[in-house]
């Protein structure tokens, strides 16, 4: 164990409701933080987010996809289900109008 004023040593705190699985990790980032620091942040969640998915759990929960975690669709569903959302997606939004970026990503179809 490492103590807390050691180099790369972060805290935050884990809240959730244990109810439907849900954790929520306050990791704690300031502008001003070095990039080492914030890389091992970024770490620590992709850590976080994969053993969730490796025990069956998902990526996200009550909150959504967003940018933030769409890398880890596939990983979570396969490719099949992810080019399902795509499909859908170039369906109802052939022009990516519609949160371009958000959830999967789609090359908009020429509008001329």
């Amino acid at each position: 164990m490492r103590a807390a004023n050691s180099p790369g040593f972060q805290v935050g705190p884990i809240f959730g409701h244990a109810g439907d699985g849900n954790f929520h990790c306050i990791l704690p980032m300031c502008e001003d933080d070095s990039p080492e620091y914030t890389q091992s942040l970024f770490g620590i969640n992709d850590r976080l987010i994969r053993r969730a998915i490796k025990a069956g759990g998902t990526c996200t929960g009550e909150h959504g996809v967003g940018v933030g975690k769409k890398k880890y669709l596939v990983s979570q569903y396969g490719e099949p289900t992810v080019e399902a959302m795509r499909t859908l997606k170039r369906a109802f939004d052939p022009l990516n109008i519609m949160n371009p970026g958000k959830i999967v990503d789609i090359a908009p179809i020429d509008s001329e």
